[in-house]
């Protein structure tokens, strides 16, 4: 079982079934039988690695992921030493990194929304949904997923949010090309607590390699890359005809788009050992196309070093195609050297949305199309943040799961 097919089950009897590019964006929001469809955000504590192995959590702050590019500091484009430099340091760091009985991760995802008819009178929401893995040496763990409440992003949304009335829920566009409304619960005063689905057992699954297949794969760059490129799946990011495919198959950007989503996945969610996440880090540094950004903050306040890279889409590849987007992005990872770890991942809107495309017919087989007005980014400008994974907590630890 992996973490999608765990997402999937945690539904409630009321819960439509998903449409399986909806459940590629990972956030597995829950779903009304209504037409209208709500989804929620979250926010999550910041503690740091160590004191969430060793007690509760004690306080909470709000998620920021900010409007736009800002603290980015100028880096220098191209594979230069500079890119490989921030990448070979966290594999140094990384190798030196304790081992433990069990894997533990909890991982943030975030979506902006434009709400509003026009950009000029529209504000932005942030939906967000943590998951919580504890994984065994023997690949055994559970998932626990908190679903909490919409929250504007900046000040000048707040305003707007407040001035239209501070609705609970706000209607959000919906990319699946049904013309099915849908809904971000927002956090009031009057607001239920954040929603958290009790954990439940877990069999990871990356890319359809067990964790016992990940704990064996080679430490050394060349052989890791070797090895990752005969992993089979939907790697085309556009396509009128999914077919799985060895990544092998594939060339220039989309062999690095590829082998970049399997590496973070090695990086943040996936029980590698030490080495091979060293070895992860370092085939990064030898992709063509990966580019250094110079330094950014993460959406929990923690500065690391860029490495980016221009996407047709945000969508996780490997599981299926996904043509679900009609602008262009550019994707950062966010990473600490000094401690040898994948902080987060960011995409920056590079085209805004505009035109429309031809959708496959949906489950009750009438047509659909993609219209740039039912983009969730719609209103947002090159350089701001369309979406966002925070990896608060990946390590190695020898406390029991709680």
């Amino acid at each position: 079982m992996d973490e999608m097919d765990a997402l999937r089950q945690m539904r409630t009897a009321l819960a439509q079934e998903e449409h399986p590019d909806r459940l590629a964006l990972r956030t597995a929001w829950r779903s009304d039988p209504a037409p209208r469809r709500r989804r929620r955000g979250f926010t999550i504590p910041l503690v740091s690695v160590a004191a969430t192995a060793a007690a509760a959590v004690t306080a909470v702050a709000v998620l920021a992921p900010g409007g736009s590019g800002d603290g980015v500091a100028p880096g220098h484009g191209g594979r230069g030493a500079a890119s490989g430099n921030v990448l070979l340091a966290a594999a140094t760091s990384a190798e030196k990194a304790p081992t433990g009985r069990y894997w533990h991760t909890e991982t943030v995802i975030g979506q902006i929304y434009g709400v509003g008819k026009s950009a000029a009178n529209s504000y932005e929401v942030d939906a967000r949904q943590r998951s919580i893995t504890w994984v065994g040496q023997d690949g055994k763990g559970s998932l626990a997923i908190v679903d909490e409440l919409g929250h504007p992003v900046a000040a000048k949304d707040m305003i707007k949010w407040r001035q239209a009335g501070s609705p609970e829920m706000v209607d959000v566009p919906n990319p699946d090309g049904t013309g099915v409304v849908t809904q971000v619960e927002m956090s009031t005063q009057a607001s239920r607590s954040p929603r958290t689905t009790p954990a439940r057992p877990f069999d990871g699954d990356y890319f359809g390699l067990s964790a016992e297949q990940v704990a064996q794969l080679p430490t050394d760059a060349k052989a890791l890359e070797n090895t990752l490129l005969n992993l089979r799946g939907n790697w085309h990011a556009v396509s009128s005809t999914p077919e799985k495919q060895p990544i092998r198959s594939l060339r220039g950007a989309e062999r690095t788009r590829a082998l970049s989503e399997v590496a973070s996945t090695l990086l943040s969610k996936a029980p590698a050992p030490p080495r091979v996440r060293a070895a992860a880090f370092r085939m990064l540094a030898t992709l063509p196309g990966v580019k250094v950004g110079g330094t950014a903050t993460d959406p929990m306040g923690r500065t690391g070093g860029v490495v980016s890279m221009p996407m047709v889409t945000t969508m996780p590849l490997g599981l299926y195609t996904a043509p679900k987007q009609l602008g262009t992005y550019e994707r950062q990872w966010i990473i600490d050297p000094a401690g040898g770890r994948l902080l987060a991942i960011r995409d920056l809107v590079a085209t805004p949305p505009h035109g429309s495309r031809a959708l496959p017919p949906g489950d009750d087989g009438r047509p659909r199309r993609l219209r740039a007005t039912d983009m969730p980014d719609r209103f947002l400008k090159t350089g701001e943040v369309a979406s966002y994974q925070v990896f608060a907590v990946a390590e190695w630890t020898n406390t029991a799961p709680r």
